[in-house]
Order: C-alpha cells, then sequence, then structure tokens
C-alpha cells in the first residue's frame, strides 16, 4: 500500500472516507469548539452560546484540551481532522491574555488563518428577556466600519466570520425564515458584534415593517493577535473547480411554473427545394393524364 494512501476495511470505514473525500461542491463547514487548559465563566459561557449559534454544524468539547494554538498546532489540526471539521474557537484564561478567544480555520488540515480575540464586555443570551430566534436559522451578516474595506487583518477576519456563521448555503430565503441579523462592527482595533431578533410587524403593505430588537449574545473583542496564511495559499484555497461554475446556457429559460422554454434560431429556408418522400396519394395529375385514364377504362367497360 503506498504511503498516504488509505483503503477501508469495512463498508462503514468507506462511507466515512468518500463523506470526507474532496467534492466539486463543498460540505457544510463544521466548527469544534474547544475548551482551553484553564476558562473562565466568561469565556465557558462564551463558547456555550457560540455553541448554541453555530448548532447543528459545530462540536463542544467539554473536556479541557491542554494546547496553545499559536505556540504549536499540531493538536488542533488533529482534532479538526479526526472530526472532519475546518473550523474552531478555543477558549482559555490567564493572567497575560484574559477571557481569550482565538477563532480560525484551516485549509489541507492545516491551520490557514486563526484570530486571537480578548472579550472586553460580554452579554450574555440568558440577561437579555426577550424573543429569540429558532435553532439551526441562518443569520444575516452585516459588517461596518471602514476598516472591514482598508486593513489586511481586519479584511481577512471577516472573511473567517462569514465563514464560521454563515451556516448552509441556499439559493433562496424566505422573509419569515429570516429570523436573526448578526452585526459587526470595526473601530480602531475592536469589533463589536451584535446579534439581534427580526420582528415582522403590520404596515397596511404586503411588505411587513422590520424591527431588529437585541438578543444576545454580545461581544465586545479586541484584536491580541493575528497568524494568517500567505496570499499564494490564500488564493488557492479560494479557488474554485471548474465544473462548480454554473454556466448560463443561452436561449433556454424558465416560467414561473418551472417549465423549460427553448428558442431556437434558424435560417430561412426555401420550402420548394426541399426533398419530401413521393407518396402516390399526395401525387399531382395533370388534367390530360386523369381524361386519357377515365377514356380507357370506359372503352374496357364497353367491351
Amino acid at each position: 500500500m503506498e504511503e498516504g494512501i488509505i483503503k477501508p476495511k469495512t463498508q462503514r470505514h468507506k462511507r466515512i472516507l468518500d463523506h470526507r473525500a474532496p467534492k466539486v461542491f463543498e460540505n457544510d463547514k463544521k466548527a469544534l469548539i474547544i475548551k482551553g487548559g484553564n476558562t473562565s465563566n466568561v469565556v465557558t459561557t462564551a463558547l456555550q452560546e457560540l455553541h448554541m449559534l453555530k448548532r447543528p454544524n459545530s462540536i463542544f468539547f467539554r473536556k479541557r484540551n491542554i494546547c496553545r494554538p499559536f505556540e504549536d498546532a499540531t493538536s488542533i489540526e488533529f482534532l479538526t481532522k479526526m472530526n472532519d471539521a475546518s473550523l474552531f474557537l478555543f477558549g482559555s484564561h490567564s493572567k497575560k491574555r484574559p477571557h481569550n478567544l482565538v477563532i480560525g480555520r484551516t485549509y489541507d488540515q492545516q491551520i490557514l488563518d486563526m484570530v486571537e480575540l480578548g472579550i472586553e464586555k460580554f452579554t450574555s443570551l440568558t440577561e437579555i428577556k426577550g424573543p429569540k430566534s429558532s435553532a439551526g436559522a441562518k443569520p444575516c451578516l452585516i459588517f461596518n466600519g471602514e476598516g472591514f474595506e482598508a486593513d489586511t487583518d481586519l479584511r481577512r477576519l471577516r472573511s473567517l466570520l462569514i465563514d464560521f456563521f454563515r451556516g448552509p448555503v441556499i439559493t433562496n430565503v424566505t422573509l419569515q425564515g429570516l429570523e436573526q441579523v448578526i452585526s459587526f462592527t470595526a473601530i480602531d482595533d475592536r469589533v463589536l458584534m451584535r446579534n439581534l431578533k427580526v420582528n415582522l410587524k403590520k404596515s397596511g403593505t404586503r411588505t411587513p415593517r422590520i424591527e431588529l430588537s437585541d438578543m444576545g449574545p454580545n461581544f465586545d473583542f479586541v484584536i491580541r493577535r493575528t497568524k494568517l496564511g500567505s496570499d499564494d495559499l490564500y488564493k488557492r484555497a479560494c479557488r474554485m473547480p471548474k465544473a462548480a461554475k454554473l454556466r448560463k446556457k443561452k436561449n433556454i429559460s424558465r416560467s414561473v411554473f418551472g417549465e423549460k422554454h427553448g428558442r431556437i434560431h434558424m435560417t430561412k429556408q426555401n420550402v420548394d427545394s426541399i426533398q419530401l418522400r413521393k407518396v402516390k396519394a399526395l401525387k399531382r395529375k395533370l388534367p390530360s393524364e386523369t381524361d386519357a385514364k377515365k377514356a380507357k377504362t370506359d372503352t374496357k367497360e364497353k367491351e
């Protein structure tokens, strides 16, 4: 057996390898929520509530894992590989870095991007009274601030947050299905995260009036450290295969009911010169020929 190639021994193992194999259209990205060797109540509650926001595409590790992602990321890479997860969120607490969160993602089973965020202010989900969104709802992500466009670290952090919170990839969203809004605001080296509930009110028209109410959890993050992949590696990770690019077919459209309609363009044709099938019943006869045949039949009958 060649090195690096795993051959399945059972049907279950074969299904697992087929699920983890590279695909043209990726599966929904899963996230690992990992507790460090030492965590505070703020970090533990934050990890639990972020796990609730990410469900069902998240795995929460309740046992502590002693590791330092910025010094040695081999344990994080091993856990993401074994659980088939490309995103992770690591929480820890120390005197030097209190209430610390490390959010990151992997590519080809290796760390691609990591950003260390410190929690300066945290408002729990239970501290805010009011209606909450349903579990597994696809959120609307809003990014405010020029830093998400001008600053390289914030621009990569925006891409990382989109990967983490976007949920499953779908084509259409109904208005009633839009229940949650997550807003990120960049102010200097801080990122403010607000989780809002969408309330549909009567407006007297077909389009309802939208009101946003605070739902939680809310965070005030400060960026401490970053470890970003090179531009070449990031470009290779974002590359889309040709088979995944859906090309629009010309002259084909669909009606409101989903029926496919096609348009055919043809050049002008000369009908007189088209060779048709020679059918005796459709053959035109000249008047002289019909009179001669009729006279011939009449003479035969008289005889």
